[in-house]
């Protein structure tokens, strides 16, 4: 496995020195990292708005605290879910409107019907926007700070009392994961 393809499952965690206001303190997920660049969602920035609010159908399916967390700084006008199925890709019939991201961490088509994934579904998160970089440009910025650092073996489980994060995106395809 090359170390572009190995960093996706893994935490960035942002130490105070990082001077980047969009990730003070953050805990980001990556969930695509490859050549062409990297993606993942900021997991402890709750926002106040509920997700059956902006979700229809979808708000009885997301963990506590049943809000929409903020993902990053791109694109807050979508959506993206991420969301935990036990057994993950190795279960015998994954549902449709999952795609495995590590494990049993995947994303989920926010527009499909939530009753499709509603039986498979351990817990579930909700993401407004998303982090982006181009191709190794998180790691120029994220090590410009001393003690910043990023996690060297892949997140397993949801962070505590997350219950399931789905996708969605307005403008482009996009996953989430529980």
């Amino acid at each position: 496995m090359t170390e572009v393809s190995s960093l996706t499952g893994r935490l960035l965690v942002a130490t105070p020195a990082l001077a980047d206001p969009h990730f003070d303190r953050a805990v980001v997920l990556l969930l695509d990292h490859d050549a062409e660049g990297s993606l993942g969602v900021v997991l402890n920035r709750p926002t106040p708005v509920g997700v059956g609010d902006i979700l229809e159908g979808w708000g009885e399916l997301a963990g506590d605290p049943g809000v929409v967390f903020q993902g990053g700084p791109v694109s807050l006008d979508s959506a993206l879910g991420v969301a935990v199925i036990p057994g993950g890709p190795g279960c015998a019939d994954p549902p449709l409107g999952w795609r495995p991201v590590h494990g049993a961490i995947g994303l989920v088509d926010l527009e499909a019907p939530p009753e499709l994934l509603a039986a498979a579904l351990g817990s579930l998160r909700i993401f407004a926007g998303y982090a982006g970089w181009a191709p190794a440009s998180w790691r120029r910025s994220w090590s410009k700070a001393p003690g910043t650092s990023w996690s060297p073996s892949p997140a397993t489980s949801p962070p505590p009392a997350p219950r399931a994060c789905g996708g969605r995106s307005c403008a482009a395809s996009a996953a989430s994961w529980r």
